[in-house]
């Protein structure tokens, strides 16, 4: 049986009386990455912000590693890295600097460990020789690794990546998609990755869950997905979709 590392059962959301999100179920498997799909507006950011439990839900559920993030928000998060929109660090400071004053924030790991954490993570993300650099000085790109290696830190089974490659260039996304690889592969993290870039999507996801309008309207493989559309292209797949909801 597949072990399901985020379980979304009935999540709903209502803001005054407007509903942002409606009885939304589906979970994210072990090994998992895992393409986002929607809209503008289609209620994606807020689901993620439920799911890192920035915000809390109207109603319904979410599980991390089987754990409630809002009944016990701190041992369910341990599991989880996140990347919310673009990752934000002070530009005057180095990026190892950056990283070792976010690892103080780890109260169980010590001084030593904190340091050998943070180097381990640059290594991960190929920061090390830029580690000493102010990160006013870093690529967008850069930045980005930055960003997951922040997420790193706490060893976490799941990561979230909120449009991860937007402004990025040809480079930038051939290196993150090979990091996210990487990190599947070796560390055996699962992700769910939300972006407007479909092809770059379809070269990294094997799972696809697509919601519109608040609902979820499709959920299944890369295959699946790509059977939709008649010329196997993940972005006529995705507006034959959402054209029909």
């Amino acid at each position: 049986m597949l072990e399901k590392k985020i379980e979304i059962k009935g999540v709903s959301k209502k803001i005054k009386n407007r509903t942002i999100l409606s009885d939304i179920s589906f979970d994210i498997y072990k090994g998992d990455i895992c393409g986002f799909l929607g809209p503008n507006g289609a209620g994606k950011t807020t689901l993620i912000r439920i799911i890192t439990n920035l915000i809390s839900p109207t109603k319904g559920e979410v599980k991390i590693n089987g754990i409630d993030v809002v009944k016990q928000r701190k041992s369910a998060l341990l599991n989880l890295g996140a990347i919310v929109e673009e990752p934000v660090f002070f530009p005057f400071m180095s990026g190892r600097k950056n990283l070792q004053n976010l690892a103080m924030l780890n109260p169980d790991m010590s001084k030593a460990e904190q340091k050998e954490k943070v180097e381990e993570v640059l290594k991960i993300v190929d920061l090390q020789s830029r580690g000493d650099d102010k990160v006013k000085t870093y690529s967008l790109g850069m930045k980005q690794r930055l960003g997951i290696a922040q997420a790193l830190l706490n060893n976490p089974e799941i990561i979230i990546l909120d449009e991860p490659a937007n402004g990025l260039d040809p480079i930038g996304m051939r290196d993150l998609r090979n990091l996210i690889f990487k990190l599947q592969r070796e560390k055996k993290i699962s992700f769910l990755i939300s972006s407007h870039l479909l092809d770059e999507l379809q070269q990294v996801c094997n799972r696809f869950i697509v919601i519109n309008e608040g609902n979820l309207i499709w959920e299944g493989s890369k295959k699946e997905l790509e059977s939709v559309s008649d010329n196997g292209r993940l972005e006529d797949a995705f507006i034959k979709l959402v054209s029909k909801y």
